[in-house]
């Protein structure tokens, strides 16, 4: 690589999607629109509906600083559990619904794009009730963000693995690390971007694909790397809610660090790996059966390695980005906590077989998600 320095840190921003619990059944509650109309005029920018009533959304403004986005998240997050009191429900950070909150039809939020998207899909969206985390990174050249996709793609599956935080649906442990990624892996429009030889083929390619309905707008792909289209971002959308803001602030911080790599990548000429999209795909289907704590497949090389190993091996990657930005300790104090504790799925696992049940794992999300005092 011609350029070692990666300059100065773009700004980072954060979306996250959380689910409604009624505390008495711990089921997931349909009441989306009346919790964001509760929040105070100061958060409204920052709170919206998702795509169904079981869910709200927080965003966070541009960050330079990783205090001042766990700021952000601890004021977005305590504005929304604030909101869903006063509704008499509470606020829970897991991927998909841990008990009940079917994510039926009859639930969709009002947005017109939730139902045309309805309308598309059909039945396929029936149980799509599930929680994401977004990561923006500030890259405002479409041409270089389609590009930088190409360098990220391959680093997608580690990405799933490492933020799993989906094990239970709908009452029962689906054998799965993050079921979520399960339930977005049957559209046509989701998942890992093409590779893309230039902005145009990454267009083109979108273009034809809302031709054949499989996707909602040639302008709006919802693919896990993507040109934000209303932001001068690049966002990465592959992995499940976190119940920790560290965790979501480490995270954050390491696809910060990945971009920037891949960003110096490109400007020295280097379009980025080829990676099949069918070992991509299997990649990514293994990273959400078996998480943290398992074997994953490199989708560089085709090796099945373990998931600690692959996190090694991008650290090593992007580490001079993450020096150059302050960013290194926070990255390393969370690959020693997935380390020691596992990750989401793991953690919910352990709370059911330490009981009693899944109302357990449900309380333990909710107070993960926004702890008593931070209100």
């Amino acid at each position: 690589m011609k350029n070692q320095d990666p300059g100065p840190p773009p700004t980072i921003g954060v979306e996250e999607e959380f689910l409604l619990i009624d505390p008495a059944t711990r089921s997931a509650a349909a009441a989306g629109t009346r919790v964001v109309a509760r929040v105070p005029p100061a958060l409204a920018e920052r709170v919206s509906g998702e795509f169904t009533e079981y869910q709200v959304e927080g965003k966070t403004p541009p960050c330079s600083r990783l205090d001042d986005l766990r700021g952000e998240l601890l004021r977005v997050r305590a504005g929304l559990a604030a909101a869903a009191r006063a509704e008499g429900l509470r606020l829970c950070a897991s991927g998909t619904p841990v008990i009940g909150g079917d994510g039926g039809r009859t639930d969709i939020g009002r947005h017109p794009r939730y139902r045309a998207g309805a309308e598309q899909y059909r039945a396929m969206l029936d149980d799509f009730a599930v929680c994401a985390f977004h990561a923006h990174v500030h890259l405002p050249d479409r041409e270089t963000a389609v590009l930088t996709g190409n360098h990220l793609r391959p680093w997608l599956p580690l990405l799933v693995a490492m933020t799993a935080n989906s094990p239970f649906h709908q009452g029962r442990d689906t054998g799965y690390a993050s079921w979520r990624s399960v339930i977005r892996g049957r559209f046509p429009c989701l998942g890992p971007p093409p590779y893309a030889e230039s902005l145009e083929d990454h267009d083109r390619l979108a273009t034809a694909m809302a031709a054949a309905e499989a996707m909602l707008e040639p302008g709006m792909p919802f693919w896990d790397v993507r040109p934000n289209p209303r932001l001068p971002t690049l966002e990465v959308r592959a992995m499940d809610v976190l119940s920790g803001v560290d965790d979501t602030v480490a995270v954050t911080a390491l696809i910060r660090a990945l971009v920037a790599t891949a960003v110096q990548r490109v400007a020295d000429g280097d379009p980025g790996p080829r990676t099949g999209a069918e070992l991509l795909r299997a990649a990514c289907w293994r990273a959400a059966r078996d998480g943290w704590s398992g074997h994953g497949v490199d989708a560089l090389t085709g090796r099945v390695l373990p998931s600690s190993a692959q996190a090694a091996r991008l650290v090593e990657h992007v580490r001079p980005a993450l020096r150059a930005y302050g960013d290194e300790d926070e990255v390393t104090a969370f690959l020693r906590r997935l380390s020691l504790r596992g990750s989401g799925a793991e953690r919910q696992r352990a709370r059911l077989a330490a009981g009693p049940g899944l109302g357990a794992v449900v309380d333990g999300l909710v107070e993960e998600t926004c702890p008593v005092g931070e209100e």
